[in-house]
């Protein structure tokens, strides 16, 4: 099986050492500023991204957390780092180009193992497959009830003409609105359809009523 690639955006030399011994199930590939890890990204797709925020050279990792994000959009990232205030890391973890997750230092190396796990197995592609996903049962969901709808309004008009036609005069939309249990509103619009398709006469409902009496605002 491929080992996961992490690519750690980090310039502490302790730090990484840590990281080394205690990820040795991935391979690990090093960024000590923002700038050469969007030069790493762009050679070779991490599975997951480490990033501090204070890096050599004064950068600040999360000032380059939207180039990573436009370039690898479907990469978890998981900021580490002492340096952020509250109100940082909630920014950091909001918004489309936002990091993943935000750990504090020093790191809790066993937090750190399940975090990467988890945004292996739950973010990036996995996490968009699901979303297309739920779009797709959201799409069957709605095509089942507007199927549903018109099998029972098809249904209701069937009845509704059968019932005219062994009557005489005008219908009384209010009691075929009990009868059939919707609002008198669906029932005109009902005769309405019946008159277009020509299943029924135009005299069953002539166009004088007023909207008013037929309770339609």
């Amino acid at each position: 099986m491929t080992r996961k690639r992490i690519l750690v955006i980090e310039d502490d030399d302790l730090q990484y050492e840590i990281y080394e011994e205690a990820l040795s199930d991935y391979d690990l590939t090093r960024a000590k500023t923002g700038s050469a890890a969007l030069t790493c990204v762009s050679k070779q797709r991490p599975d997951v991204i480490l990033l501090d925020h204070v890096l050599a050279r004064g950068e600040l990792g999360l000032e380059f957390l939207p180039e990573l994000k436009e370039l690898l959009p479907y990469v978890p990232i998981i900021v580490v780092s002492g340096a952020l205030e509250v109100q940082q890391q909630i920014e950091a973890l909001q918004g489309p180009r936002r990091a993943h997750y935000c750990l504090p230092k020093p790191i809790d190396l066993d937090e750190l193992r399940r975090t990467i796990q988890i945004a292996i197995e739950q973010c990036g592609e996995s996490e968009v497959v699901r979303q297309f996903e739920a779009l797709e049962r959201s799409k069957r969901v709605d095509v089942e009830e507007l199927l549903s709808r018109s099998t029972d309004r098809l249904s209701r008009q069937t009845e509704i003409r059968r019932l005219l036609a062994d009557t005489q005069g005008r219908p009384n939309i209010s009691s075929l609105a009990r009868q059939f249990k919707v609002a008198r509103r669906t029932i005109i619009r009902d005769l309405q359809e019946l008159i277009r398709r020509g299943e029924v006469p135009p005299e069953i409902y002539p166009k004088w009523e007023s909207s008013e009496e037929n309770g339609l605002d």
